[in-house]
């Protein structure tokens, strides 16, 4: 299992972070982003967009009522908000296989709640609120 970490202070930070987080995740596929609610998710994507060219920070927003976001043309990520759900039937209902079957990287919120549904040693970002604008972002891979 391979880790890596990053301490961010501020949005800007935490953009930048996704920035660099970007080089390392796979073209495409499924990435976990997990930790409470307010942790920065959605902030870490904006940086990870625009670490791949493909959105600006101020194009990307949180899927929490669309569910998913695309991003990129032809979508080169996806970007997917399952805090509203509750059960493993409604996630299945979105057809996330096929997007992360596709040539895209499939970015989930609040995939944690929800384990048995993705495969084993699928990468995770997981981002904990230390206090103030303070995250830890560590990346685990397998």
């Amino acid at each position: 299992m391979n880790s890596a970490e990053w301490l961010t202070a501020n949005e800007a930070e935490t953009i930048a972070a996704g920035r660099q987080i970007a080089a390392l995740l796979p073209a495409r596929g499924l990435v976990l982003l997990t930790g409470d609610l307010g942790a920065g998710k959605t902030t870490l994507v904006k940086g990870i967009a625009a670490g791949r060219g493909i959105a600006t920070p101020d194009e990307v927003t949180s899927p929490t009522f669309p569910l998913i976001h695309e991003y990129g043309e032809p979508v080169r990520i996806y970007h997917v908000d399952l805090y509203r759900l509750d059960t493993e039937q409604e996630v299945l209902s979105l057809g996330l296989d096929d997007l992360i079957d596709s040539r895209a990287l499939v970015l989930i919120e609040w995939g944690e709640r929800f384990p048995r549904l993705w495969p084993p040693g699928a990468p995770q970002l997981h981002l904990k609120h230390l206090g103030g604008d303070q995250r830890l972002i560590r990346l685990v891979n397998g």
